[in-house]
């Protein structure tokens, strides 16, 4: 046995069996005349469409390129032809099987269309270059998206959890120049590099650690997130397009008819505007670790950037915080207001969302005050993949990855599959 190269015996091994595989595959759909029903089918506008011969295509299945005879009609009205096999093998739209798009899907949803193609070529010997994985992955997503706007029913959760969380952020995204035409943004000359993406999750926190923290359910978060607007003017008819997405998001997680509902978010003025449209009987949070933040930096421009007395003040000021002392908080910053305008914004701040910072009251409840969970979807569901060195967007490409990895992220994934494969076959 010396000597014997045991992979290479695989590989072969392997490729024999997938070429007679192909091989029988091949021959039995080729075999199936059934597409040939008729002189004339009636084309989609109506007019009838003349049978052609049948016509061969290539396409790229699990077990190789297999090669289709399939019958062809031409539509002399619209000027355009269609095989009826295409559509019953869902080969319509991409030369790819059904199996292999769905291994393209899960591959670019996890890293680049580059990488998705050498590891679909290396893990299963599938051969599809990188312009079709983009393609097919960012048409995919389109349905995905297209399914998360059309399927909003409540999702069987058991048992129901006594309290729902469901926290808004946003992140950038680097975009493509032409993305970005007339956008101001914080670079120095005033133009903008990124466009944002407003993400929603939802999840559950049933259980605590030994401090008495809620500790995020496995497998409870789910997120749904795009690059659209939260804003709504007087005169618009309907919510803005993000108010829609946390509406259905909500609804899909039966938020409204759980026990207890928390919204959570930072001091961005688009989510409590959502939040007092949508839900104003829930309990509003904003994200402690956000104000602490935000004290911290007064501290810093009150007394300079890595000194102790900076420290001391704002250890003093978090406590403050903490134990819910609003008013000794507030006094400590109007004493440097005057001289300071971190901490006059720190203030208007601190006043307008203070029904939103009654941390001892939560935390006697056993809530969330942080944003953690939010945070991390932004980088788990978004900056993994949509953020990496050299990554530029367009519109239409970026919220159609995002709706893939959101499904994907969400455990969704099969039961689109499912719905997908039921439509085609109706």
């Amino acid at each position: 046995m010396q000597g014997l190269d045991f992979e290479a015996l695989e590989t072969a091994a392997r490729q024999q069996a997938l070429q007679v595989a192909a091989r029988a595959l091949e021959g039995w759909l080729n075999a199936d005349t059934s597409d040939h029903t008729g002189s004339h089918l009636p084309c989609a506008c109506g007019a009838p469409a003349q049978y052609r011969g049948r016509h061969g295509k290539s396409f790229e299945s699990v077990l190789g390129t297999l090669h289709l005879e399939r019958a062809y009609y031409y539509c002399q009205k619209c000027q355009s032809g269609f095989c009826p096999r295409d559509r019953a093998l869902s080969l319509e739209d991409f030369s790819l099987s059904p199996a292999v798009l769905r291994m393209v899907g899960s591959a670019a949803t996890l890293v680049s269309f580059v990488e998705s193609s050498t590891l679909l070529r290396e893990l299963a010997g599938v051969d599809v270059n990188a312009k079709q994985v983009e393609r097919a992955a960012e048409a995919l997503g389109r349905e995905i998206a297209e399914d998360e706007r059309q399927c909003i029913e409540p999702l069987s959760q058991t048992p129901v959890p006594g309290t729902l969380y469901l926290g808004m952020d946003g992140t950038g995204i680097p975009m493509r120049s032409s993305e970005l035409v007339g956008r101001s943004g914080k670079q120095a000359d005033g133009s903008a590099k990124t466009r944002e993406v407003k993400l929603v999750t939802v999840w559950s926190a049933e259980s605590q650690d030994q401090n008495g923290i809620p500790i995020r359910d496995p497998g409870s978060v789910s997120y749904s997130a795009a690059i659209e607007s939260a804003a709504t003017l007087d005169t618009d008819s309907h919510p803005a397009e993000f108010t829609q997405r946390v509406l259905r998001e909500a609804t899909r997680r039966g938020f409204e008819q759980t026990p207890r509902r928390v919204v959570l978010g930072d001091g961005a003025a688009y989510i409590w505007n959502i939040a007092q449209e949508l839900f104003p009987d829930a309990l509003h949070i904003v994200d402690r670790y956000h104000v602490k933040e935000h004290l911290s930096d007064v501290a810093k421009a009150i007394y300079g950037p890595d000194n102790e007395r900076s420290q001391s003040w704002a250890r003093k000021r978090h406590q403050e915080l903490d134990d819910g002392h609003l008013r000794p908080l507030l006094r400590a910053l109007h004493r440097h207001a005057l001289s300071c305008e971190p901490a006059r914004k720190c203030i208007d701040y601190i006043k307008k969302n203070q029904q939103r910072m009654r941390y001892a009251e939560f935390r006697a409840q056993g809530l969330c005050t942080s944003t953690g969970v939010v945070e991390a979807g932004c980088k788990v569901a978004i900056g993994t993949r949509l953020k990496r060195t050299g990554m530029h967007w367009s519109l239409a490409g970026a919220n159609s990855i995002i709706a893939l990895r959101c499904c994907k992220l969400s455990g969704r994934f099969e039961d689109f599959w499912e719905r997908r494969a039921a439509q085609r076959a109706a």
